[in-house]
């Protein structure tokens, strides 16, 4: 599934980055610490691949 801003692209490379060991999980904070225990190693590597160009910085909940 591909990341809908780029702040959701930055959370799931923060929980990336925490599931193959890069950093310790116990620094991740909200999303990306959520996103670490659902997503696969998988998923979250296909959302933090998607393209930056015209992604809003942040999506509205609405």
């Amino acid at each position: 599934m591909p990341a809908k801003s780029k702040a959701q692209q930055k959370a799931a490379g923060a929980a990336l980055a925490a599931k193959r060991g890069d950093i310790s999980k116990s620094e991740l904070k909200g999303a990306s610490r959520s996103m670490a225990r659902s997503m696969s190693e998988k998923e979250l590597h296909d959302m933090t691949s998607t393209k930056r160009k015209g992604k809003p910085e942040h999506v509205s909940k609405s």
